[in-house]
């Protein structure tokens, strides 16, 4: 029997990781069965078990595969280019949609949870890592905050659709300065 590539195990894994994630993001998680994300990948039931147990496994696989363009300085140039980055991802792939539902999800469970909190301090270590030298203390603050109006500007193209993202863009730039 020919041994299957590596190449070829990655690819087939991340149909199923594109599939679910589509599916997620437009009927939910609880909406979204096993079978519905075989249809989905057009791959056979014991294809989608060959990687994964279950949907649990295959919302953590699509977090950590999770890659944001943040910004390299936190100028107003560079923060509106994120979030319109944000804004971009949310209209075409439906990506605010998804992480409304992985915010979901992690509220009852904890390894998702676990798995979300770290890549939020990664994302909070990101911004303090930008500010510029001061008070620990404050750019802990200030990393806080970020996120969490990055987090709500998400949340708002998830419920709302289109948001300008000016105002955010104005409040995080604010936030952000000595």
């Amino acid at each position: 029997m020919p041994k299957v590539s590596q190449a070829h195990l990655d690819a087939r894994r991340q149909q199923i990781i594109d599939a679910a994630r589509a599916r997620f993001a437009t009927d939910g998680f609880a909406r979204t069965s096993m079978p519905d994300i075989v249809r989905a990948s057009g791959l056979s039931t014991g294809a989608i078990y060959r990687y994964f147990k279950g949907k649990d496994e295959i919302v953590a696989a699509i977090c950590e595969q999770s890659s944001q363009a943040f910004p390299a300085e936190l100028t107003a140039e560079a923060v509106q280019d994120f979030l319109e980055h944000i804004r971009t991802l949310a209209r075409e792939e439906g990506h605010a949609r998804l992480v409304a539902q992985i915010y979901a999800e992690a509220a009852v469970s904890p390894s998702l949870a676990a798995l979300v909190d770290r890549q939020l301090g990664e994302l909070r270590a990101a911004v303090v890592a930008l500010l510029p030298d001061g008070d620990p203390a404050r750019a802990g603050r200030i990393a806080e905050a970020f996120v969490a109006l990055c987090q709500g500007y998400s949340q708002q193209l998830a419920v709302r659709g289109d948001v300008d993202p000016a105002p955010f863009t104005e409040a995080l730039v604010a936030i952000t300065e000595p």
